[in-house]
């Protein structure tokens, strides 16, 4: 069936869009038309564009004498560091199954420039290739993703069933509240309708394998009144337990890593090369970071906490009564 010159405009515009180059004598010889009527349509569509900047910004046809085609140029497109910063996030995280990021990085890659879509390809070609997920328990992660944001925004009970971290599996109705990610993971926060209905739980999103949702709606008033952003910068380590102020003291290299890696810590004090810091801190994944800097770091403060740390240290130090 023969184009119709409006169907042809639009498919060029289309495919400009695309990230392709539009060459006069292939096109012609493509829709079988004149290279005089592509260019006419090349024309059209320049115009249109200069006379709707107010919708399209600055977007223009520009001419390669070099490769004697047209490429569509948009200050919308992103560049080609851009896209490589955002895509090496995406890689780096390892939260996504590898179906999934290559549609991902696909997507991404068709909004970038056609000059620089090429070098792009060459710099992530290999870390896709050799990309390690982590194993997931759910089909996919951004279908639960989404359907976990849609429940929030509804602020319907869900039921979930679970992997807990142990295998043990779990079924439980919920009031789903928000969404974060850390260290290579997405976390549900959620408050349980029929167990400790103030207190925040934690459920990783790639293990949940099934999500039933319910007709009723919760209220704004029947899940726990907590300040997203301070929950962030408070719970790193996504582990259940009780909020407390801690006091450290820190002589490692980088007291600058331990600043990032805990939002809430401040340095109350410093002598040579030791830095005394504090933070505010939810659960007890903090024990855990915490034994991984080794020497680097005693703890003074709480004294409960700091007995729980000593108690830990001598049980892994059992392990090694026997090397001599």
């Amino acid at each position: 069936m023969e184009n119709t010159k409006h169907d042809r405009l639009l498919e060029i515009f289309f495919r400009s869009l695309r990230g392709e180059d539009l060459s006069v004598q292939g096109l012609a010889k493509e829709y079988s038309v004149s290279t005089k009527s592509i260019s006419r349509d090349i024309n059209d569509l320049k115009f249109f564009l200069a006379d709707h900047r107010h919708l399209v910004g600055n977007t223009e046809l520009n001419y390669s004498s070099q490769d004697k085609c047209y490429r569509l140029h948009m200050d919308e497109f992103l560049t080609n560091k851009e896209l490589f910063a955002m895509i090496e996030v995406l890689i780096g995280t390892r939260a996504f199954s590898k179906e999934e990021l290559l549609t991902l990085t696909d997507k991404l890659r068709r909004f970038t420039t056609a000059e620089d879509r090429p070098k792009l390809n060459d710099l992530i070609r290999k870390e896709l290739y050799h990309y390690s997920e982590v194993k997931h328990d759910c089909d996919s992660v951004t279908d639960t993703l989404w359907k976990l944001v849609n429940c929030i925004s509804d602020k319907r009970e869900v039921t979930i069933e679970y992997y807990r971290i142990d295998r043990a599996w779990r079924t439980h109705r919920i009031r789903p509240a928000s969404l974060m990610f850390t260290d290579h993971y997405f976390y549900l926060i959620a408050f349980k309708t029929d167990d400790e209905p103030s207190k925040p739980f934690y459920f990783r999103v790639d293990r949940i394998k099934y999500i039933t949702e319910h007709r009723k709606h919760f209220g704004a008033n029947e899940v726990g009144n907590f300040d997203e952003g301070l929950l962030r910068e408070r719970s790193l380590f996504m582990w259940p337990g009780k909020l407390r102020i801690i006091r450290f003291e820190y002589s490692g290299t980088s007291v600058q890593a331990v600043l990032d890696k805990l939002p809430t810590a401040k340095i109350i004090e410093r002598s040579g090369g030791k830095y005394t810091l504090e933070a505010e801190v939810y659960g007890d994944g903090i024990k855990m970071w915490i034994l991984s800097q080794g020497s680097h770091i005693k703890v003074t403060e709480p004294l409960e906490f700091v007995r729980e740390l000593k108690e830990e240290i001598l049980t892994m130090s059992n392990f090694y009564d026997d090397i001599k």
